[in-house]
């Protein structure tokens, strides 16, 4: 399934990723935002459950912002996966 969201609160303008049938996230890709960082997060999740992944980036602030690109991941994955 390939999911494509907005995000919002973040410099990171949209997420796309793809997760198969047992809820593993097989591609992710972010458009703006801190390359870097963003690279990182990409290779740190892709093969992981979808669901491990949003429990452990909900809610991690960027710098003063109440909401960062891995938060807003875990909102994407939550909103779209049950």
């Amino acid at each position: 399934m390939k999911i494509t969201f907005k995000p919002s609160g973040v410099c990171c303008r949209e997420i796309s990723f793809e997760v198969d049938d047992n809820n593993i996230i097989t591609s992710i890709d972010f458009t703006g935002g801190c390359p870097g960082n963003l690279l990182g997060l990409k290779s740190l999740v892709i093969g992981q459950n979808a669901h491990d992944v949003a429990n452990k980036l909900a809610n991690i602030p960027c710098g003063g912002k109440v909401t960062s690109c891995p938060d807003q991941l875990s909102k994407a994955i939550n909103e779209n996966l049950k």
